[in-house]
């Protein structure tokens, strides 16, 4: 199983970017993290991350036939991209939306998200484990979706 995780803007500042809302983990801390448990599980995984709105859109249309499931955190996009919202549901792979703080205990403009209705889910507020549940949820859907009716 390959598990195809996207990250959003100014995630490449976490550990430096507002510490007591996302904590001082590193996106490359949090890679290290789920790259361990994937290999405990058998599982490969690729992480990328771009401040681009359009490079997103083009990864998530890549990553049909190449991946099983999307882990997308796409930061403030989540809030304001409906390319986003198109791209994961022309390719129709399973995409788990996560965030690491609690979006719905933040500013109001951060409750709506525009691509929860064509994910499977949205983990947020976790910190770092948010990436690790995603991984396991990911785990569930590929089996699930494996499984005889």
């Amino acid at each position: 199983m390959k598990i195809l995780y996207l990250n959003g803007p100014n995630l490449n500042l976490l550990g430096q970017r507002e510490p007591k809302v996302y904590g001082r983990a590193t996106l490359g801390d949090i890679e290290t993290k789920v790259r361990e448990r994937a290999a405990v599980i058998g599982i490969e995984i690729e992480f990328r991350q771009t401040n681009l709105e359009g490079e997103l859109v083009s990864w998530i249309q890549q990553a049909r036939g190449v991946f099983e499931v999307i882990v997308l955190n796409a930061a403030a996009y989540t809030h304001t991209s409906v390319a986003l919202r198109d791209a994961i549901s022309a390719v129709a792979i399973p995409t788990i939306e996560i965030h690491l703080s609690n979006v719905h205990a933040r500013e109001e403009f951060r409750h709506k998200s525009l691509i929860a209705p064509v994910c499977c889910g949205q983990i947020a507020g976790f910190g770092p484990n948010s990436y690790i549940l995603a991984l396991e949820a990911a785990v569930n859907i590929n089996a699930t979706s494996q499984s005889p009716q």
